[in-house]
Protein backbone atom coordinates (compact mmCIF):
# COMPACT_ATOMS: atom_id res chain seq x y z
CA UNK A 1 0.00 0.00 0.00
CA UNK A 2 1.25 3.25 -1.08
CA UNK A 3 2.65 5.75 1.54
CA UNK A 4 0.49 9.04 1.29
CA UNK A 5 0.05 12.37 3.50
CA UNK A 6 -3.64 13.90 3.38
CA UNK A 7 -3.49 17.39 5.41
CA UNK A 8 -6.37 19.46 4.48
CA UNK A 9 -6.59 22.04 7.15
CA UNK A 10 -9.78 23.39 6.15
CA UNK A 11 -13.45 23.83 7.58
CA UNK A 12 -15.84 22.70 4.61
CA UNK A 13 -19.14 23.30 5.48
CA UNK A 14 -21.55 22.07 2.74
CA UNK A 15 -24.96 22.26 1.19
CA UNK A 16 -27.63 24.55 0.14
CA UNK A 17 -28.11 27.65 1.91
CA UNK A 18 -24.68 27.27 4.07
CA UNK A 19 -24.25 31.20 2.73
CA UNK A 20 -26.70 31.73 5.26
CA UNK A 21 -24.61 30.55 8.63
CA UNK A 22 -21.64 32.33 7.71
CA UNK A 23 -22.06 34.79 10.28
CA UNK A 24 -22.01 32.29 12.74
CA UNK A 25 -18.23 31.27 12.11
CA UNK A 26 -15.55 32.15 14.00
CA UNK A 27 -13.98 34.49 11.61
CA UNK A 28 -10.19 35.31 11.33
CA UNK A 29 -10.08 39.09 11.39
CA UNK A 30 -11.61 42.12 11.89
CA UNK A 31 -11.60 43.68 8.18
CA UNK A 32 -11.70 41.31 4.98
CA UNK A 33 -10.80 42.54 1.85
CA UNK A 34 -13.55 41.18 -0.12
CA UNK A 35 -12.77 39.70 -3.42
CA UNK A 36 -14.38 39.18 -6.47
CA UNK A 37 -14.38 39.09 -9.80
CA UNK A 38 -14.66 42.02 -12.49
CA UNK A 39 -17.54 40.14 -14.04
CA UNK A 40 -21.25 41.58 -12.92
CA UNK A 41 -22.37 37.78 -11.67
CA UNK A 42 -21.79 38.03 -7.72
CA UNK A 43 -23.92 41.71 -7.94
CA UNK A 44 -26.18 40.70 -9.93
CA UNK A 45 -27.16 37.44 -8.71
CA UNK A 46 -27.36 38.65 -5.02
CA UNK A 47 -24.23 36.78 -3.70
CA UNK A 48 -22.09 39.99 -2.87
CA UNK A 49 -24.86 41.66 -0.90
CA UNK A 50 -25.71 38.32 1.07
CA UNK A 51 -21.72 37.83 1.95
CA UNK A 52 -21.89 41.40 2.87
CA UNK A 53 -25.19 41.08 5.36
CA UNK A 54 -23.57 37.97 6.85
CA UNK A 55 -20.13 40.07 7.79
CA UNK A 56 -22.33 43.00 9.20
CA UNK A 57 -23.99 40.54 11.51
CA UNK A 58 -20.44 38.77 12.71
CA UNK A 59 -19.55 42.53 13.13
CA UNK A 60 -16.57 42.16 10.44
CA UNK A 61 -15.96 45.32 8.06
CA UNK A 62 -14.98 44.87 4.46
CA UNK A 63 -13.52 47.03 1.40
CA UNK A 64 -14.27 45.16 -1.87
CA UNK A 65 -11.45 43.97 -4.91
CA UNK A 66 -13.10 43.49 -7.84
CA UNK A 67 -11.01 43.08 -10.39
CA UNK A 68 -10.02 39.42 -10.76
CA UNK A 69 -10.28 38.31 -14.19
CA UNK A 70 -10.61 34.99 -15.68
CA UNK A 71 -6.86 33.36 -15.77
CA UNK A 72 -6.24 35.73 -13.27
CA UNK A 73 -3.11 38.05 -13.72
CA UNK A 74 0.13 38.89 -12.04
CA UNK A 75 -0.37 42.25 -12.20
CA UNK A 76 -3.62 41.74 -10.81
CA UNK A 77 -2.47 40.03 -7.60
CA UNK A 78 -0.23 43.14 -7.04
CA UNK A 79 -2.73 45.05 -7.04
CA UNK A 80 -4.99 43.13 -4.82
CA UNK A 81 -2.09 42.61 -2.41
CA UNK A 82 -1.46 46.60 -2.14
CA UNK A 83 -5.55 46.89 -1.88
CA UNK A 84 -5.23 45.17 1.16
CA UNK A 85 -2.71 46.45 2.68
CA UNK A 86 -4.05 50.10 2.27
CA UNK A 87 -6.84 49.23 3.56
CA UNK A 88 -5.98 47.74 6.60
CA UNK A 89 -7.06 44.03 5.95
CA UNK A 90 -6.57 41.40 8.32
CA UNK A 91 -7.83 38.63 6.10
CA UNK A 92 -9.56 37.98 2.84
CA UNK A 93 -12.73 36.69 1.60
CA UNK A 94 -12.68 35.29 -2.07
CA UNK A 95 -16.44 35.30 -3.36
CA UNK A 96 -16.68 33.85 -6.46
CA UNK A 97 -14.81 30.91 -8.88
CA UNK A 98 -11.71 29.34 -9.29
CA UNK A 99 -10.03 32.32 -10.85
CA UNK A 100 -11.14 34.69 -7.65
CA UNK A 101 -10.04 31.29 -5.48
CA UNK A 102 -6.29 31.74 -7.26
CA UNK A 103 -5.97 35.39 -7.23
CA UNK A 104 -6.69 35.49 -3.52
CA UNK A 105 -4.37 32.84 -2.40
CA UNK A 106 -1.86 35.16 -4.17
CA UNK A 107 -3.03 38.11 -2.70
CA UNK A 108 -3.12 36.50 1.02
CA UNK A 109 0.71 36.03 0.33
CA UNK A 110 1.59 38.92 -1.16
CA UNK A 111 -0.21 41.42 1.17
CA UNK A 112 2.59 40.22 3.88
CA UNK A 113 5.60 39.58 1.85
CA UNK A 114 7.77 42.05 0.02
CA UNK A 115 8.84 42.19 -3.53
CA UNK A 116 7.24 40.51 -6.23
CA UNK A 117 5.03 37.15 -6.40
CA UNK A 118 7.29 35.89 -9.08
CA UNK A 119 9.86 36.10 -6.50
CA UNK A 120 8.34 32.74 -4.39
CA UNK A 121 7.20 31.21 -7.69
CA UNK A 122 9.21 27.72 -7.83
CA UNK A 123 8.69 26.99 -11.87
CA UNK A 124 9.93 28.61 -14.87
CA UNK A 125 11.46 31.90 -14.38
CA UNK A 126 10.59 32.15 -10.80
CA UNK A 127 12.69 33.55 -7.50
CA UNK A 128 11.99 30.20 -6.01
CA UNK A 129 12.21 32.18 -2.47
CA UNK A 130 9.73 31.15 0.25
CA UNK A 131 7.33 33.52 1.81
CA UNK A 132 8.63 34.86 4.99
CA UNK A 133 5.88 36.12 6.47
CA UNK A 134 2.12 34.41 7.00
CA UNK A 135 -0.47 34.95 4.49
CA UNK A 136 -3.39 36.30 5.48
CA UNK A 137 -6.31 34.08 6.55
CA UNK A 138 -8.57 32.95 3.91
CA UNK A 139 -12.38 32.64 3.80
CA UNK A 140 -13.44 30.74 0.74
CA UNK A 141 -17.01 31.17 -0.79
CA UNK A 142 -17.17 29.53 -3.97
CA UNK A 143 -19.95 30.34 -6.61
CA UNK A 144 -18.89 27.50 -9.45
CA UNK A 145 -17.99 24.16 -9.80
CA UNK A 146 -14.85 23.61 -11.23
CA UNK A 147 -11.38 24.12 -9.59
CA UNK A 148 -11.48 22.82 -5.84
CA UNK A 149 -9.77 25.84 -4.92
CA UNK A 150 -11.40 26.30 -1.94
CA UNK A 151 -9.72 23.11 -0.80
CA UNK A 152 -6.31 23.22 -2.05
CA UNK A 153 -3.40 25.24 -1.12
CA UNK A 154 -1.96 26.58 -4.28
CA UNK A 155 -3.58 28.72 -6.98
CA UNK A 156 -2.62 28.81 -10.85
CA UNK A 157 -1.59 32.62 -12.28
CA UNK A 158 -0.69 33.76 -15.36
CA UNK A 159 2.69 36.55 -15.62
CA UNK A 160 1.46 38.62 -19.10
CA UNK A 161 5.20 39.65 -18.82
CA UNK A 162 6.92 35.81 -19.36
CA UNK A 163 3.38 34.37 -21.25
CA UNK A 164 3.71 31.84 -18.08
CA UNK A 165 0.53 30.10 -15.88
CA UNK A 166 1.85 28.36 -13.32
CA UNK A 167 1.04 27.60 -9.49
CA UNK A 168 1.83 29.41 -6.16
CA UNK A 169 2.41 26.79 -3.22
CA UNK A 170 2.14 27.12 0.60
CA UNK A 171 0.37 25.12 3.33
CA UNK A 172 -0.42 28.51 4.66
CA UNK A 173 -2.97 29.32 1.66
CA UNK A 174 -5.62 26.64 2.30
CA UNK A 175 -8.34 28.47 3.41
CA UNK A 176 -9.26 28.50 7.49
CA UNK A 177 -13.02 27.91 5.81
CA UNK A 178 -14.83 27.00 2.84
CA UNK A 179 -18.62 27.48 1.80
CA UNK A 180 -19.61 25.03 -0.66
CA UNK A 181 -23.03 26.09 -1.45
CA UNK A 182 -24.56 24.67 -4.62
CA UNK A 183 -27.53 26.91 -5.05
CA UNK A 184 -24.90 29.84 -5.63
CA UNK A 185 -24.00 27.79 -9.25
CA UNK A 186 -27.51 27.73 -10.23
CA UNK A 187 -26.76 31.19 -11.65
CA UNK A 188 -23.93 30.03 -13.61
CA UNK A 189 -25.11 29.64 -17.93
CA UNK A 190 -25.02 26.27 -19.05
CA UNK A 191 -21.89 26.27 -21.33
CA UNK A 192 -19.24 27.54 -18.45
CA UNK A 193 -21.33 24.89 -15.80
CA UNK A 194 -20.31 22.10 -18.36
CA UNK A 195 -16.24 24.21 -18.42
CA UNK A 196 -15.80 24.38 -14.87
CA UNK A 197 -17.67 20.47 -14.57
CA UNK A 198 -14.97 19.33 -16.98
CA UNK A 199 -12.13 21.13 -15.29
CA UNK A 200 -13.37 18.92 -11.97
CA UNK A 201 -13.40 15.71 -13.63
CA UNK A 202 -10.02 16.18 -15.06
CA UNK A 203 -8.72 16.89 -11.70
CA UNK A 204 -9.79 13.31 -10.67
CA UNK A 205 -9.29 11.40 -13.74
CA UNK A 206 -5.49 12.98 -14.04
CA UNK A 207 -4.70 12.27 -9.98
CA UNK A 208 -6.59 8.62 -10.13
CA UNK A 209 -4.33 7.96 -13.43
CA UNK A 210 -0.96 9.47 -11.76
CA UNK A 211 1.98 8.16 -10.27
CA UNK A 212 0.81 10.11 -7.01
CA UNK A 213 -2.24 8.08 -6.62
CA UNK A 214 -2.87 6.03 -3.43
CA UNK A 215 -5.69 4.83 -1.37
CA UNK A 216 -6.58 7.96 -0.11
CA UNK A 217 -6.59 10.20 -3.25
CA UNK A 218 -8.54 7.10 -4.87
CA UNK A 219 -11.26 7.41 -2.60
CA UNK A 220 -11.49 11.23 -3.39
CA UNK A 221 -10.80 10.54 -7.30
CA UNK A 222 -13.25 7.76 -8.02
CA UNK A 223 -16.12 9.53 -6.09
CA UNK A 224 -15.56 12.81 -8.08
CA UNK A 225 -15.44 10.98 -10.82
CA UNK A 226 -18.87 9.18 -10.23
CA UNK A 227 -20.24 12.28 -8.91
CA UNK A 228 -19.84 14.79 -11.53
CA UNK A 229 -19.77 12.31 -14.62
CA UNK A 230 -23.14 11.35 -14.21
CA UNK A 231 -24.52 14.10 -13.74
CA UNK A 232 -22.84 17.11 -15.04
CA UNK A 233 -25.12 16.64 -18.07
CA UNK A 234 -28.35 17.24 -16.24
CA UNK A 235 -26.39 20.47 -14.31
CA UNK A 236 -25.89 21.89 -18.21
CA UNK A 237 -29.10 20.71 -19.47
CA UNK A 238 -31.53 22.60 -16.09
CA UNK A 239 -29.51 24.82 -13.87
CA UNK A 240 -32.16 25.28 -11.48
CA UNK A 241 -31.80 21.35 -11.27
CA UNK A 242 -30.70 21.18 -7.55
CA UNK A 243 -30.12 17.64 -7.09
CA UNK A 244 -27.35 17.81 -9.56
CA UNK A 245 -25.90 21.10 -8.74
CA UNK A 246 -25.18 19.33 -5.19
CA UNK A 247 -23.27 15.81 -6.99
CA UNK A 248 -21.44 18.45 -9.33
CA UNK A 249 -20.05 20.94 -6.73
CA UNK A 250 -19.68 18.08 -4.27
CA UNK A 251 -17.44 15.94 -7.01
CA UNK A 252 -15.28 19.59 -7.30
CA UNK A 253 -14.52 19.67 -3.65
CA UNK A 254 -13.48 16.28 -3.58
CA UNK A 255 -11.11 16.90 -6.61
CA UNK A 256 -9.99 19.73 -4.88
CA UNK A 257 -9.04 17.49 -1.69
CA UNK A 258 -7.61 14.87 -4.36
CA UNK A 259 -5.01 17.43 -5.06
CA UNK A 260 -3.91 17.88 -1.59
CA UNK A 261 -3.54 14.56 -1.74
CA UNK A 262 -1.60 13.39 -4.69
CA UNK A 263 -1.66 15.11 -8.13
CA UNK A 264 -2.82 16.13 -11.55
CA UNK A 265 -1.08 15.33 -14.77
CA UNK A 266 0.68 16.87 -17.39
CA UNK A 267 -3.32 17.54 -19.37
CA UNK A 268 -3.41 20.28 -17.10
CA UNK A 269 0.11 21.88 -18.12
CA UNK A 270 -0.64 21.52 -21.62
CA UNK A 271 -4.00 23.47 -21.01
CA UNK A 272 -1.86 26.15 -18.82
CA UNK A 273 0.24 26.78 -21.61
CA UNK A 274 -2.65 27.41 -24.29
CA UNK A 275 -4.44 29.88 -22.11
CA UNK A 276 -0.49 31.11 -21.24
CA UNK A 277 -0.58 32.64 -24.50
CA UNK A 278 -4.40 33.07 -25.40
CA UNK A 279 -5.96 35.34 -22.25
CA UNK A 280 -9.43 34.47 -23.31
CA UNK A 281 -9.34 30.54 -23.23
CA UNK A 282 -11.43 29.26 -20.19
CA UNK A 283 -9.50 26.77 -18.69
CA UNK A 284 -12.11 23.70 -19.12
CA UNK A 285 -12.64 24.99 -22.47
CA UNK A 286 -9.15 23.87 -23.48
CA UNK A 287 -9.16 21.02 -20.98
CA UNK A 288 -11.96 19.50 -23.13
CA UNK A 289 -10.44 20.31 -26.08
CA UNK A 290 -7.09 18.41 -25.88
CA UNK A 291 -8.66 15.53 -23.41
CA UNK A 292 -9.69 12.60 -26.08
CA UNK A 293 -6.08 13.14 -27.70
CA UNK A 294 -4.42 13.31 -24.01
CA UNK A 295 -6.09 9.97 -22.87
CA UNK A 296 -5.49 8.13 -25.82
CA UNK A 297 -2.01 8.65 -25.88
CA UNK A 298 -1.76 7.36 -22.23
CA UNK A 299 -3.92 4.06 -22.98
CA UNK A 300 -1.97 3.51 -26.11
CA UNK A 301 0.86 3.61 -23.87
CA UNK A 302 -0.05 0.49 -21.41
CA UNK A 303 -1.03 3.44 -18.75
CA UNK A 304 -3.57 1.94 -15.85
CA UNK A 305 -6.22 -0.15 -18.33
CA UNK A 306 -8.07 -1.28 -15.44
CA UNK A 307 -7.93 1.95 -14.29
CA UNK A 308 -9.79 3.01 -17.65
CA UNK A 309 -12.07 0.40 -17.29
CA UNK A 310 -13.29 2.17 -13.65
CA UNK A 311 -13.39 5.28 -14.42
CA UNK A 312 -15.94 4.55 -17.32
CA UNK A 313 -17.95 2.28 -15.22
CA UNK A 314 -18.20 5.90 -12.45
CA UNK A 315 -18.96 7.74 -15.46
CA UNK A 316 -22.05 5.31 -15.86
CA UNK A 317 -20.49 2.68 -18.43
CA UNK A 318 -21.32 -0.42 -16.67
CA UNK A 319 -20.54 -2.45 -19.50
CA UNK A 320 -16.70 -0.86 -19.69
CA UNK A 321 -14.75 -3.90 -19.98
CA UNK A 322 -11.47 -1.88 -22.38
CA UNK A 323 -9.64 0.78 -21.63
CA UNK A 324 -11.08 2.51 -24.74
CA UNK A 325 -14.74 2.49 -23.06
CA UNK A 326 -13.59 5.55 -21.14
CA UNK A 327 -12.84 7.49 -24.14
CA UNK A 328 -16.20 6.68 -25.06
CA UNK A 329 -17.82 7.46 -21.75
CA UNK A 330 -16.00 11.16 -22.13
CA UNK A 331 -17.09 11.83 -25.97
CA UNK A 332 -20.33 10.85 -24.85
CA UNK A 333 -20.51 13.25 -22.12
CA UNK A 334 -19.01 16.17 -23.95
CA UNK A 335 -21.98 15.61 -26.34
CA UNK A 336 -24.47 15.56 -24.32
CA UNK A 337 -22.92 18.88 -22.57
CA UNK A 338 -22.57 20.90 -25.93
CA UNK A 339 -19.18 21.30 -25.74
CA UNK A 340 -17.90 17.83 -28.06
CA UNK A 341 -17.06 20.37 -30.87
CA UNK A 342 -14.91 23.21 -29.49
CA UNK A 343 -12.55 24.58 -31.77
CA UNK A 344 -8.45 25.85 -30.71
CA UNK A 345 -8.99 28.10 -34.04
CA UNK A 346 -12.15 30.13 -32.38
CA UNK A 347 -9.33 31.27 -29.94
CA UNK A 348 -7.07 32.28 -32.44
CA UNK A 349 -5.07 29.63 -31.31
CA UNK A 350 -2.44 27.87 -35.13
CA UNK A 351 -0.75 24.64 -35.16
CA UNK A 352 3.16 27.10 -35.77
CA UNK A 353 2.28 27.49 -31.84
CA UNK A 354 2.24 23.97 -30.56
CA UNK A 355 6.29 24.00 -30.23
CA UNK A 356 6.21 26.57 -27.98
CA UNK A 357 2.99 25.35 -25.79
CA UNK A 358 5.66 22.30 -25.62
CA UNK A 359 8.48 24.05 -24.18
CA UNK A 360 6.40 26.44 -21.96
CA UNK A 361 4.32 23.70 -20.47
CA UNK A 362 7.26 21.63 -19.72
CA UNK A 363 9.29 24.82 -18.22
CA UNK A 364 6.30 26.81 -16.58
CA UNK A 365 4.27 23.57 -15.39
CA UNK A 366 7.09 21.07 -14.88
CA UNK A 367 5.98 19.39 -11.78
CA UNK A 368 3.17 17.95 -13.11
CA UNK A 369 4.79 15.97 -15.55
CA UNK A 370 7.43 15.28 -12.90
CA UNK A 371 5.09 14.29 -9.83
CA UNK A 372 2.08 12.99 -11.98
CA UNK A 373 2.92 11.47 -15.31
CA UNK A 374 3.14 7.53 -15.08
CA UNK A 375 5.24 7.80 -18.35
CA UNK A 376 7.92 10.66 -19.69
CA UNK A 377 6.03 12.67 -22.67
CA UNK A 378 8.49 14.10 -24.94
CA UNK A 379 8.25 18.05 -26.26
CA UNK A 380 7.21 15.53 -29.77
CA UNK A 381 4.47 14.00 -27.88
CA UNK A 382 3.02 17.00 -26.30
CA UNK A 383 2.87 18.35 -29.88
CA UNK A 384 1.19 15.63 -31.61
CA UNK A 385 -1.27 15.70 -28.78
CA UNK A 386 -1.95 18.98 -29.46
CA UNK A 387 -2.41 18.17 -33.49
CA UNK A 388 -4.72 15.94 -33.20
CA UNK A 389 -6.67 18.16 -31.06
CA UNK A 390 -6.99 20.76 -33.52
CA UNK A 391 -9.95 22.35 -35.08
Amino acid sequence: MRNFVNYIPTKFIFGKGTLNSLHKEQLPGKKALLVISNGKSSRANGYLERTQNELKIAGVSWTIFDKVEPNPLKSTVMAGAAAARKENCDFIVALGGGSVMDASKAIAAMATNCGDLWDYIFFGSGGKKHFANQPLPIVAITTTAGTGSELDAGGVITNSETNEKTAVFADALFPRISIVDPELSASVPPKFTAFQGFDALFHSVEGYLSKAANPMSDIYAINAIENVGRWLARAVKDGADMEAREHVSFGNSLSGMLMSTASCMSEHSLEHAMSAFHQELPHGAGLIMISAAYFRHMISRGVSPERFVKMAQAMGKESANKPEDFIDALLTLQKECGVHDLKMSDYGITPDEFPKFAENAKSAMSFLFESGDPIELSNGDCVAIYAASYK
